[in-house]
């Protein structure tokens, strides 16, 4: 089996291919050096030189705010670079696997999101990535929709990494407490993702690391973890005025994993741990 993997140069792009090389499968990280998701032309020369089994989505346009000012660049790599890759993988027979987010909810109550609930996302960013989800289910039949949130991993930067760099010079940090997700630790889920590439149970998932937490929790807990002498301030999202609406309830059930027998990722406390002594052992 050989499998292509855009976003090679990002975090869950690079551990999936660091995943794939493990169990000794042939894997290919491409980036946006190696040709444009918008340029289908040159997208299907390449591809189609490699004629990988499996294509894994990974690389997206993921700059939040930014996207609010940038909706066309946004909708064209999100929406019609994945509309591509599907018409590629179509012509191939190939699997693709696309990565999307909780952003296509509305983001409110406290129940957990299943799979099939309405979809109304509330910024620029999550409507081009439920594009590029409308477009592989009109063109494709193999195919896994993998929704995530709350990325951290080793190849970038993320909301840990940012937090561990403020409590070099602070030692009190107010952070938002009424949005409510999971964290995905891209290790975790480049396991789970190799697991689907072997496997034909197609169709639409949530993953992320097991339990639920604010972002105010998921500091103070990574602040205990690293022995770091920092207090975590709750405070509302109306301190922190974005550009692009966030989500208040990120919460996504995994019910689908267990219905198609896919092993649920870990704990977030333990990928945080986890992720931490990768950090260490990087730095070392």
């Amino acid at each position: 089996m050989k499998v292509l993997v855009t976003g090679v140069t990002g975090q869950l792009g690079y551990d999936c291919v660091q995943e794939l090389e493990r169990r000794g499968i042939e894997a290919r990280g491409v980036a946006s050096r190696d040709f444009s998701l918008t340029d289908y032309a040159a997208a299907k020369e390449y591809i189609e030189a490699y004629r990988p089994d499996v294509i894994m989505h990974c690389a997206a346009y993921t700059a939040v705010d930014k996207a609010e000012d940038e909706r066309e660049i946004c909708e064209a790599v999100n929406a019609d670079g994945t509309r591509n890759l599907a018409k590629i993988a179509r012509a191939l027979a190939a699997k693709l696997i696309y990565i999307s987010t909780d952003y296509v909810f509305p983001g409110d109550g406290e129940s957990f999101y299943e799979p099939a609930d309405r979809k109304e996302p509330k910024n620029v960013y999550g409507r081009s990535k439920l594009h590029g989800e409308e477009a592989v289910q009109e063109l494709l039949d193999k195919y896994f929709i993998v929704r995530i949130s709350w990325v951290f991993g080793i190849n970038g930067r993320n909301f840990i990494r940012t937090m561990l760099k403020l409590a070099e010079s602070h030692d009190t940090l107010t952070v938002v407490d009424d949005q409510v997700g999971s964290p995905t630790y891209t290790h975790d889920l480049a396991v789970l993702l190799a697991d689907m590439a072997q496997s034909d149970k197609y169709g639409v998932y949530h993953a992320t690391n097991e339990g639920v937490c604010s972002w105010a929790e998921l500091a103070a807990e990574t602040f205990r973890q690293a022995g770091c002498k920092v207090t975590v301030t709750p405070v509302p999202s109306s301190a922190y005025p974005t550009k692009a609406v966030r989500p208040k309830n990120s919460r996504l059930s995994k019910k689908c994993l267990d219905a198609a027998g896919f092993a649920r990722l870990p704990a977030w406390q333990d990928a945080v741990g986890r992720y931490l002594r990768e950090l260490n052992t990087k730095e070392d």
